[in-house]
């Protein structure tokens, strides 16, 4: 069946305008280091054509609306690594582009309590004109970068870059990062012994949030599928919050990756 030829519904014109940035920015496109930064959640736009999506600015700028202090963090990192970062514009209450295309919160209608007007109600076309313009390319885009590293023969050693916030629903977050892994523990492991020598960290193992296919989009597609060596590492947003925090974090985490770089090379190479 031709585009023309198909039912309505699922026809829909462009979400973004020339007004609208791209849907990711990639940072050192040319780095050298195998280190490679995804941030889902970075960026809090939401296109023009959607208006506000029913949400008043100091509620998208909570953590509903993004990963506060993880652009930050992961640009710094980057530098210090020499690593190629991806990551993506737009507001996961547009769409979350760390979820499976199935699952009930890839567009949430309501977020930690707070509705979501501009998400309630969407046409089977509406929601592919989202999924479209923002979670195909940016995963597309990661994707052909793991390609062309593949084909290059160039190893790759994968991080999903997040924060969490400090409390929920009423309960305090011990923790001052978390790291996360589904089937594959080879990075998770060593990261979490390497954050816990620090001394001066509480760190989560699978908290505060554990991984699965069915609920994430990065680590089971990008990671586990490839059969890359990978994690998902969080970090607490009171403490990268502001621009001395990020940095601080993105040299603790330069000097760890650093250190366990050969060991995780290793990993990679058996397999």
């Amino acid at each position: 069946m031709s585009r023309l030829d198909a039912p309505a519904d699922i026809l829909a014109p462009p979400l973004l305008g020339p007004q609208d940035p791209p849907p990711f920015t990639v940072h050192n496109p040319y780095a050298r280091s195998p280190f490679l930064l995804l941030a889902d959640h970075a960026g809090q736009r939401v296109p023009a054509a959607l208006g506000d999506l029913g949400v008043a600015p100091a509620e998208r700028d909570r953590h509903i609306g993004w990963d506060i202090g993880i652009a930050g963090t992961t640009r710094a990192l980057a530098r210090q690594l020499d690593a190629f970062a991806i990551e993506q514009t737009y507001s996961r209450l547009v769409i979350d582009c760390n979820r499976p295309l199935a699952s009930p919160t890839l567009i949430p209608e309501t977020s930690d309590g707070t509705a979501i007007p501009g998400n309630a109600g969407l046409s089977r076309s509406q929601r592919q004109q989202r999924i479209g313009a923002i979670h195909a390319p940016y995963h597309a885009r990661i994707a052909t970068e793991l390609d062309r590293r593949r084909d290059a023969g160039v190893p790759t050693l994968l991080v999903m870059m997040h924060s969490f916030t400090p409390v929920m629903n009423g309960a305090a977050r011990p923790w001052h990062a978390g790291v996360l892994y589904h089937r594959d523990a080879r990075f998770a492991q060593a990261l979490l012994q390497a954050l816990r020598e620090e001394g001066d960290l509480v760190v989560g193992d699978n908290q505060p949030y554990a991984v699965s296919s069915t609920s994430d989009y990065a680590v089971p597609v990008h990671g586990e599928a490839r059969g890359l060596v990978h994690v998902e590492l969080e970090i607490r947003q009171d403490l990268i919050a502001d621009a001395a925090g990020q940095q601080a974090w993105a040299a603790r985490l330069q000097r760890i990756f650093h250190a366990l770089q050969p060991t995780l090379l290793a990993h990679a190479a058996a397999g």
